[in-house]
């Protein structure tokens, strides 16, 4: 049973419309919180918002392309004029590129560092002075395993995340002064639609799933719902001592250094 941990309290959520975005704006409003939906898919965007509205959330959608200052800024100004105020940036919009960086076109590198990296900066810049005005603001980037360790085919992501990480830490110092607690996730597999579709693109997708989960200790994909938990932990006093930290969540991926649980 929720226990309304968000109460009263805004929270301005990117790439809201599917997945891990979708997972986090339903558990915050189910905890009470009145959610910016940032979206640049309205359809999938409107989806989100009807769900939670459906179950008597309290939810707005701002459609914007988190990579583009201006429809960052208008849509900050927009949560404040509809809220009154902002407490918590989540900044989950992202994307992946699969190709080798030879065949990487600039324009592709550079859409993948500017919705993952660039929008945090976006974000940040425009909804710090809010920020500043509100008790316990929290922000929660959304990092990757892959912040960690690399993989293969796609460097350009795997870049934009270790970048995340980064920048995340060196957030938190500067605003700590403030009382603002900066924080990032990094999920391992998850199952989304963007996992599903990459999956599907492979030569045979159920030995793509099998192959996949036998990687992961506890034998199973992640759910947004895994994440979007601990977005609600790094968001609430129940972390208020946690600053600058890269909270992993998955089921026990980077604990090995290999493992195969078709043969234990």
């Amino acid at each position: 049973m929720s226990k309304r941990r968000l109460e009263g309290r805004v929270a301005f959520i990117t790439g809201a419309g599917s997945g891990i975005g979708q997972g986090i704006a339903e558990l915050f409003a189910e905890e009470g919180a009145k959610v910016a939906l940032v979206e640049v898919d309205e359809a999938k965007g409107r989806e989100t918002l009807a769900q939670i509205r459906a179950t008597g959330g309290e939810a707005e959608l701002f459609i914007a392309d988190v990579s583009k200052e201006v429809e960052v800024q208008r849509a900050i100004e927009e949560t404040i004029a509809a809220f009154g105020g902002l407490h918590h940036l989540v900044n989950n919009a992202g994307i992946v590129l699969v190709k080798p960086l030879e065949d990487c076109s600039e324009a592709e590198w550079d859409a993948v560092m500017g919705v993952n990296v660039k929008s945090i900066f976006l974000t940040v810049k425009h909804g710090l002075a809010h920020l500043k005005q509100a008790e316990e603001a929290t922000i929660v980037n959304m990092a990757s395993i892959s912040s960690f360790v690399g993989q293969g085919s796609t460097p350009s992501y795997v870049a934009s995340k270790g970048a995340v990480m980064m920048l995340t830490k060196a957030l938190a110092l500067d605003y700590a002064r403030y009382g603002i607690r900066v924080n990032c996730i990094c999920p391992g597999i998850t199952d989304t639609p963007l996992f599903r579709y990459h999956v599907s693109r492979t030569p045979d997708p159920e030995a793509t799933l099998e192959s996949r989960s036998a990687r992961v200790p506890l034998a199973r994909f992640l759910t947004p719902k895994d994440i979007a938990k601990a977005a609600l932990y790094l968001s609430t006093d129940d972390s208020s001592g946690i600053t600058g930290i890269a909270h992993i969540v998955d089921a026990g991926y980077l604990a090995a250094a290999e493992w195969d649980n078709r043969q234990i």
